[in-house]
C-alpha cells in the first residue's frame, strides 16, 4: 500500500512539472506575441502620424529639383537657341495691315520635343545617380550633395522634423529621398493674349509641362503630379491706329474724329 501510495505521488508530481513547462512554453508564445503585435502597432501609429510630415519635405524637394530640370532644359533649348519670331506666323493684307497672328507648328513641335526630352533625360540620370551626364549647370546643383546624387539620393531629411520644433529640426539619423519618374512628360503650348492700348496686343507664349514623380523614402512611397507653366516669349502685336476710338461708348454717343496728317 505505502509503495502505492508513493507511486501516485511520483506520478503526480510529473504531472505537475509537465504542467508547469506546458505554462511556461504558452506564456512565452503569449508573451512573444504581444510584442510582436505591440510592435507591429506602435508602427503603424507612427507611420501614420509621421509619413504625412516627412513626405511633405520629400515633395518639396522634389519639386524644387525637377523644377530646376525644367528651367534649365526651356533656358538652353528655347531662351538661347530660337528666335522669338520664328514663333509667330503672321499675314497681312495688302496695305500691310496684320490680318492673322499665329503658331509656327514646326517651331512650337521642335520646341516641345527637345525640351521634353532634355527634362526626360535628365530626371532619369539623377534617378540613377549619373550625375556626370546631367546636362545642368553647376550653380544650379549648388545645393545638392554630390556624393547622395551619386547615390540617386536628392535630399537627406533629419528625423527631428518630426517633432515640430526648430531646436531638434536638425538631429536625429538622417531619412534619404529618392525620386523616379512614372510614364511620359506631357507638354503643350499655351498663349495668353492682352489688349494693349489702341487697337495693339500682347501676345505671350508659356511651355505647359505635367509630369509625375515617384517620392521614394525607406518606408513609404507616393506619387507627386507636377505642373509647370513657363513663359518663353511675349510679342507686341501692332495695328494701325483708327480714325476714331468708341471704346467704352455706345453707339448713342457723339464720336470724336481725328484728323490725319
Amino acid at each position: 500500500m505505502k509503495r502505492m501510495h508513493l507511486k501516485r505521488r511520483v506520478y503526480l508530481f510529473k504531472k505537475l512539472d509537465k504542467f508547469k513547462k506546458l505554462n511556461k512554453s504558452k506564456l512565452i508564445i503569449v508573451v512573444i506575441l504581444l510584442i510582436i503585435f505591440s510592435t507591429l502597432y506602435i508602427l503603424k501609429f507612427l507611420n501614420s502620424k509621421l509619413t504625412p510630415i516627412l513626405f511633405d519635405y520629400a515633395s518639396l524637394e522634389s519639386r524644387k529639383l525637377a523644377s530646376i530640370v525644367i528651367n534649365n532644359a526651356i533656358s538652353k533649348n528655347v531662351t538661347e537657341n530660337i528666335d522669338i519670331d520664328e514663333l509667330f506666323i503672321i499675314t497681312r493684307d495688302l496695305n500691310q495691315e496684320i490680318k492673322t497672328i499665329d503658331f509656327n507648328p514646326i517651331t512650337v513641335n521642335k520646341i516641345l520635343t527637345k525640351v521634353t526630352n532634355s527634362i526626360q533625360v535628365n530626371l532619369k540620370y539623377i534617378e540613377k545617380g549619373k550625375v556626370e551626364l546631367l546636362d545642368l549647370d553647376k550653380e544650379d546643383l549648388i545645393d545638392y550633395d554630390m556624393d547622395n546624387l551619386k547615390k540617386g539620393i536628392i535630399y537627406e531629411i533629419p528625423s527631428g522634423v518630426i517633432f515640430g520644433s526648430s531646436f531638434l529640426a536638425n538631429i536625429g539619423p538622417l531619412i534619404p529621398v529618392k525620386l523616379s519618374l512614372v510614364g511620359d512628360i506631357v507638354s503643350y503650348i499655351n498663349t495668353k493674349v492682352t489688349d494693349y492700348g489702341i487697337n495693339n496686343a500682347v501676345v505671350e507664349i508659356n511651355i505647359v509641362l505635367n509630369l509625375t514623380e515617384q517620392v521614394i523614402l525607406p518606408f513609404t512611397t507616393s506619387k507627386i503630379e507636377i505642373s509647370s507653366s513657363v513663359p518663353v516669349a511675349i510679342k507686341l502685336v501692332q495695328g494701325s491706329v483708327p480714325n476714331y476710338y468708341l471704346n467704352g461708348i455706345n453707339q448713342n454717343s457723339a464720336s470724336l474724329t481725328l484728323p490725319i496728317e
